[in-house]
C-alpha cells in the first residue's frame, strides 16, 4: 500500500518512513510547498541520501496566507502551523490512502489532537500514522543508530519544515526580521545519510 510520509528532512520524518518501508508500504516522501520559497530543496537531498521517492506537494499560496494571518494575530506561531498542518493533510489525503508524519508524543505543533485524527481518518477514508507514543529521547536513540546527522541552527537552506516559508512571507508582508521576533533561534537534525557501523 502506497503511504505518504509529511517530510522534512528531520530525523522523525526519517525514522517514520524506515519505519513504514520496513513493514512493507511503498513509501513516498512528500514535502508541502505554497510556492514563497523553494524550502522543499533541504528535504528532497535528505530523502535522496536514504534512497527514497521525493515529492513536492504543490498547494494554494492562500493556505499560507491563512496560516500566516492567524499568526500575526496572535503573535505566536502554534496555532497558525497547526492550521497548515491539517489542511496540508486534508490535501495529502486526497492523493494518498496512508498518511504518516514525525510528530512525536512531546512535540507542540504541527500537531492533530485525537479527535482531529479521527475526524480525518473518517471524512479522507485514510490511515493517519505518527510517533504520538514515542518520546525526544527514544527517537534520538534510534535515528543515531540509523542515520548521519548533523545538527545546526536553523536557516533558510537546512529545514523543510512548514516555519521557512511562514518566515520569509511574514518577512515579505511585515518587512525583513520581523518572524525573527515570532519564532526563536533553534538546532535543526538533518538527514545526510544511512549511518554505516566503523
Amino acid at each position: 500500500m502506497k503511504a505518504a510520509v509529511l517530510y522534512s528532512g528531520g530525523k522523525d520524518s526519517s525514522l517514520v518512513a524506515v519505519m513504514l518501508q520496513r513493514l512493507g508500504y511503498k513509501v513516498e516522501l512528500v514535502t508541502a510547498n505554497f510556492g514563497v520559497f523553494p524550502s522543499w530543496k533541504s528535504a528532497s537531498k535528505s530523502a535522496s541520501c536514504l534512497g527514497f521517492k521525493h515529492h513536492v506537494l504543490s498547494l494554494d499560496h492562500t493556505i499560507m496566507e491563512e496560516a500566516v494571518d492567524i499568526i500575526l494575530n496572535d503573535e505566536f506561531p502554534n496555532h497558525g502551523i497547526n492550521q497548515l498542518h491539517r489542511e496540508v493533510l486534508k490535501l495529502a489525503a486526497e492523493k494518498y490512502p496512508v498518511l504518516a508524519d514525525g510528530t512525536r508524543r512531546d512535540d507542540r505543533v504541527p500537531k492533530l489532537n485525537l479527535n482531529e485524527i479521527q475526524s480525518l481518518e473518517d471524512s479522507k477514508g485514510v490511515q493517519y500514522l505518527n510517533l504520538a507514543g514515542w518520546g525526544h529521547k527514544t527517537i534520538n536513540q534510534l535515528s543515531e543508530q540509523l542515520f548521519n546527522l548533523v545538527k545546526e541552527p536553523t536557516n533558510m537552506d537546512n529545514n523543510s519544515d512548514y516555519e521557512i516559508e511562514i518566515r520569509c512571507l511574514i518577512n515579505q508582508m511585515e518587512g525583513k526580521d520581523t518572524a525573527d521576533k515570532l519564532f526563536p533561534p533553534h538546532i535543526q537534525s538533518r538527514v545526510i545519510g544511512w549511518r554505516k557501523d566503523e
